[in-house]
């Protein structure tokens, strides 16, 4: 059997004897989370499909696919506002077993950012300017002074801290006349029924307000408030006197939903004796019922291929084509198409790759010194002492070589490990920086 289905046995044996978990028929292979739950089984019967999750007593979700990782998350913020911080990515391993990581590239990535390139400086603020005219004639009323963010300016998106305004208020020693003002309209009244009975007249309802909001003056006059003081509306809103609804009877249980592994099997009702009108009440409850299902078939497991092999030696049959022939051969790689079963698809493409070559292992070649690269991610991915690197590549004289070969112009590639001498010998060929603002190292 599979190693990952021995997986599951062997897991299941230590949880002292049937694992039992919460099983989903959905499960997100980039969020890692499970959706529709489909109730609690044995582990064995719900990872009868691959394409299921499951959670068992620690509540986290996983897939009962064999182990393989996720896509890379989006890259997070920078770890700062201003001048250098880094952004994080993560992959998670999901699935039966654990994951193969032959490039070392673990389940975080680190890389320097800079969001910009200064930090905010404050301004100062000049002194006050003098206080414009009173804003009323008569009464009181209020005045304005202002200041500006000049003494120093800011620089680099600062502020002043503080208002640029001031406001005080000002009385001008004159009585002014009021005129009346209505308060707000007090909260519409009742409806004279609550539904409408159809044929009859659409029940009312009224509203007041008093002209207090201020009361007018006597001395010197002012003016009372214009318009009525009551306001009467229709109940064209409300509804027919309603009707509530009642279920009919459950339909009889679909078939198993699923053709292998576990599904649900549903029945039905309608909300239909009677059904509601005018805004009667839905009938309370579910009108769906469902109920495990299990086929006891495997599922099929489509195959997963494997890492590629390392390249092995460029040869041609029958000709020395090492250094100075110039002569290209050819070399191949490996695959291996892992975990299919129960009738599951096989694994797209080739098993076998080739591509054509040159032989330079241990061969005397002459380059230069290339600029230096970009700088490269944070290592380690988190805690104080992450650092970045730039380097400078030997590019090697291959000027000799024809780069396509063959009726169909294939790239050649050069195989093995030449004796390198470049210029300038004695030229630095890697630099180090801390990388700066880095999260400790802490479980996600």
């Amino acid at each position: 059997m599979l190693l990952w289905v021995i997986a599951i046995v062997l897991l299941t044996t230590q949880e002292s004897g049937s694992q039992i978990v919460d099983c989903y028929r959905d499960f997100d292979v980039q969020s890692g989370s499970c959706g529709h739950r489909l109730g609690r089984i044995e582990l064995d019967d719900c990872c009868l499909n691959p394409h299921y999750g499951f959670k068992d007593s620690d509540g986290d979700c996983d897939s009962c696919r064999p182990a393989s990782w996720s896509e890379w998350t989006a890259w997070g913020p920078c770890t700062v506002s201003c001048l250098e911080g880094v952004r994080q990515r993560r992959r998670f391993c999901y699935g039966i077993g654990s994951c193969n990581d032959t490039q070392g590239l673990g389940d975080l990535q680190t890389k320097a950012c800079v969001e910009q390139d200064c930090c905010p400086v404050q301004g100062g603020w000049g002194e006050w300017g003098p206080w414009q005219e009173c804003s009323v004639t008569c009464g009181t009323g209020q005045k304005i002074r202002e200041r500006h963010c000049s003494m120093p300016p800011p620089s680099c998106g600062g502020t002043c801290d503080g208002p640029s305004r001031e406001v005080s208020v000002c009385d001008t020693g004159r009585v002014c006349p009021v005129h009346g003002g209505w308060s707000p309209w007090v909260p519409w009244g009742p409806c004279s029924a609550s539904c409408t009975e159809e044929g009859h007249e659409l029940p009312v309802r009224r509203r007041f307000r008093s002209c207090d909001n201020p009361r007018p003056s006597s001395d010197p006059p002012g003016d009372p408030c214009p318009g009525l003081n009551s306001e009467r509306d229709s109940c064209s809103f409300l509804p027919f006197c309603p009707v509530p609804g009642g279920w009919g009877q459950w339909s009889s249980f679909s078939e198993c939903s699923a053709t292998c592994g576990v599904g649900e099997k549903v029945r039905t009702r309608q909300c239909d004796s009677p059904a509601p009108r005018h805004g009667g009440l839905y009938c309370s409850g579910e009108a769906t019922s469902t109920q495990l299902c299990n086929t006891r078939i495997h599922c099929p497991v489509d195959g997963q291929w494997s890492d590629w092999s390392e390249w092995d030696r460029c040869s041609r049959v029958g000709k020395n084509i090492n250094c100075k022939t110039y002569s290209a051969g050819t070399q191949r790689r490996e695959r291996t198409c892992l975990h299919k079963d129960f009738g599951g698809d096989i694994c797209p493409g080739s098993f076998i790759e080739t591509r054509i070559c040159y032989d330079i292992e241990r061969c005397k070649m002459f380059g230069n010194y290339s600029e230096w690269s970009e700088w490269g991610l944070c290592k380690p991915s988190c805690g104080p002492n992450a650092a970045r690197a730039r380097t400078r590549e030997c590019i090697l004289d291959v000027s000799a070589y024809r780069l396509e070969v063959g009726p169909k112009r294939e790239k050649a590639h050069f195989a093995g490990k030449p004796w390198r001498f470049c210029r300038p010998p004695n030229i630095e060929k890697e630099q180090t920086i801390p990388c700066q603002n880095v999260p400790s190292c802490q479980e996600p």
